[in-house]
């Protein structure tokens, strides 16, 4: 995913800006917190959703931060093609994230995928 800097860009930028709820800059700190924290409220052993609810609450907390500023806020951290902003959703942000979980994880999501 070519716009990867330029989304840690926009996400630094937003959990340093003021003008954004507290609220969701809390969410997404909760988020990163549950990613790294050993334990699970749905354990790993679970097959596919054990493997992924760390990645997708972590998308949706981002999805809520970015959706929540205020499109002047969004712009002023954005350094790509303001066009850009359109593309970033769920879909492409689990295609990026998939890269870190394992293979056959990265497979059943390319299944699901091809389902919707």
């Amino acid at each position: 995913m070519k716009e990867l800097p330029n989304f840690l860009r926009l996400i630094g930028g937003l959990l340093a800006d003021p003008r954004v709820s507290t609220t969701d800059k809390l969410l997404v700190a909760g988020a990163i917190g549950y990613v790294l924290l050993p334990l699970d409220f749905v354990p790993d052993f679970i097959p596919f959703i054990g493997e992924v609810d760390d990645v997708f609450l972590l998308v949706l907390a981002l999805q809520r931060l970015i959706g929540n500023a205020s499109r002047a806020v969004v712009l002023e951290h954005w350094m790509g093609d303001p066009r850009q902003l359109r593309s970033l959703d769920l879909e492409r942000v689990l295609v990026a994230a998939a890269f870190f979980l394992p293979r056959r994880v990265r497979r059943r999501l390319r299944t699901i995928g091809r389902d919707i």
